[in-house]
């Protein structure tokens, strides 16, 4: 097995309070001069940004993953990742026929800004992403399956937006294999205090939405091949 370094959840400009910085260009950019050898573009309920942003991975030499962070009817966090930008943009047409068409405001949320490889700005999203969709968190699973992807619930030791801060448990018949924690600190306690949680995998990221606070190489998954294939392959199993 091949270890490699991660990041799967980062957020650029389209994001809410996303930083005008942050374009998939720069992120892609950030994450070759932190040594990472893979990173994934998570906005939230959008993958739009995610063709810049692999094109910016490509030419960087760092594996990019496409991918969305899915606010569920529960305003439940989920990190949603896929094999290759076609399903990942399939994924957000349903989404974003999902999303509860609430005007942004940029002056409290930012522009959310639409970018191109060149970090030329193509379009603005002119409805607050950060909204809910009326996706329930048990119809996650099927529903991002059915676009080839893998779900995860995201961070779900932080006190908002979480599967346990919102839900308060694991729903019955989950088949969710892996988690996100904020801490890993947090998962001796979680683990004891939801059972369901021991045959689950861990990943820690950075969910930054500033460039600098993108991770540093310190956490590693190992693959059979270094490829975007290598790491769903592990994120399915």
């Amino acid at each position: 097995m091949i270890p490699v370094s991660y990041d799967l959840h980062t957020h650029s400009c389209l994001s809410p309070c996303g930083d005008n910085e942050s374009t998939p260009v720069n992120i892609a950019g950030m994450a070759a001069l932190a040594g990472l050898d893979v990173i994934a573009l998570t906005d939230h309920n959008t993958a739009r940004n995610c063709p810049a942003f692999l094109e910016a991975c490509e030419a960087y030499g760092v594996i990019g993953i496409p991918g969305m962070e899915l606010t569920t009817m529960e305003e439940i966090h989920v990190v949603c990742l896929f094999e290759n930008l076609d399903d990942a943009l399939k994924f957000d047409s349903y989404v974003y026929e999902k999303l509860q068409k609430i005007e942004n405001n940029p002056e409290i949320f930012g522009e959310q800004r639409i970018c191109d490889s060149d970090e030329n700005i193509i379009g603005y999203e002119k409805y607050l992403l950060i909204n809910a969709t009326n996706i329930a968190f048990d119809d996650v699973y099927d529903a991002v399956k059915e676009f080839n992807g893998v779900m995860i619930p995201a961070h779900i030791d932080k006190n908002a937006n979480s599967l346990f801060s919102n839900l308060g448990f694991v729903p019955e018949g989950s088949r969710f294999t892996w988690v996100e924690l904020a801490d890993i600190k947090n998962l001796h306690r979680l683990r004891s205090e939801h059972p369901y949680l021991e045959k689950c995998k861990i990943i820690t990221d950075s969910d930054a939405h500033y460039l600098p606070k993108i991770n540093e190489p310190v956490n590693t998954l190992y693959v059979k091949e270094k490829s975007v294939k290598g790491v769903m392959d592990v994120l399915r199993s």
